[in-house]
């Protein structure tokens, strides 16, 4: 595996072509050097809350250069401000926040070192000497590695090729980290509608679907506007006309986290707003098949 590996890394970087002795295609083509690219192996943590310095976005990666790793020096971790919230004023930032040893990383399966990058809220901000006036939940923290090698050369994003950042190789060398906080408790009403009338058919399951989905402190809740023709695995009542339904989520008091992901509207037929406990909007888009995919940016936050 690893011989393979090798073979198609070789293969990535392409540079200095050559302009005289020959103007074969061959000898452009055999005239590279190679580098170094991240794998990503798993990211287990990509929400930052910033109510808690100490939360982490957490992944590992592999590192891969034409030595089998030999020539690893260190990984640099980095992160930069994204500011999506403007409307208190657009904040840029971006620094250096730690580095990985080569001596800190483990070896892999397949002989090539891996690492863990582990990156807290609170060293992030630090680093970028951002205060809470700064940022706001529903803006990213980008995470972006180098990869050192031992003979000075460096390599990131924006050295990195197509072919290297997707497929295979995975190695984006960056990812973002969404700002959440902790929540305010109390009781939340979703309020779901579907412009065909016959209920939900969200992407999930593709027979009604589980619908929303509420993680709380690694609890899921779904609620969902259940199709009279749907089967679900929690307790879901169809609605009477299939157009318009209410449900309730309750946060209760001490929560850490609560993410709300939507798992996509298969027809590109449901709408959806959140309300806070106290009645405001947390989140609306009631236009049919407007429903973003993934995580929605919910985040009322505990006082």
């Amino acid at each position: 595996m690893k011989n393979l590996l090798k073979l198609l890394f070789a293969s990535l970087f392409v540079v200095n072509f050559s302009c005289h002795d020959s103007e074969n295609v061959i000898d452009g083509v055999l005239d590279y050097e190679t580098g170094a690219i991240l794998r990503t192996i798993s990211i287990d943590n990509a929400v930052l809350n910033s109510s808690d310095a100490n939360s982490a976005f957490i992944a590992t990666v592999e590192e891969q250069d034409e030595a089998d790793g030999g020539l690893l020096q260190e990984i640099r971790v980095n992160a930069m401000f994204r500011d999506f919230s403007p409307e208190d004023g657009t904040t840029e930032a971006e620094a250096y926040v730690y580095s990985i040893p080569a001596s800190e990383t483990t070896v892999g399966p397949v002989g090539l070192p891996r690492a863990t990058v582990n990156m807290t809220f609170g060293d992030a901000v630090g680093a970028m000497g951002l205060t809470s006036a700064d940022y706001n939940p529903g803006d990213v923290i980008v995470v972006k590695l180098e990869v050192v090698l031992t003979d000075g050369r460096v390599y990131g994003a924006d050295s990195a090729a197509g072919i290297i950042t997707g497929g295979f190789f995975s190695s984006p060398f960056q990812y973002n980290a969404l700002l959440t906080c902790s929540p305010q408790p109390g009781d939340y009403t979703v309020v779901m509608f579907d412009s065909y009338g016959d209920g939900w058919q969200t992407t999930s399951g593709g027979d009604g679907g589980q619908g929303l989905e509420i993680d709380m402190d690694g609890v899921i809740t779904s609620v969902a506007m259940c199709s009279q023709w749907g089967t679900y695995d929690f307790d879901c009542t169809p609605t009477a006309d299939g157009y318009n339904a209410t449900a309730t989520v309750t946060i209760p008091a001490g929560t850490q986290s609560a993410t709300w992901t939507f798992p996509g509207d298969f027809y590109g037929e449901i709408g959806l707003e959140i309300l806070a406990p106290d009645g405001s909007v947390a989140f609306s888009s009631l236009d049919p098949g407007t429903v973003p995919v993934g995580l929605l940016p919910v985040a009322v936050c505990a006082e």
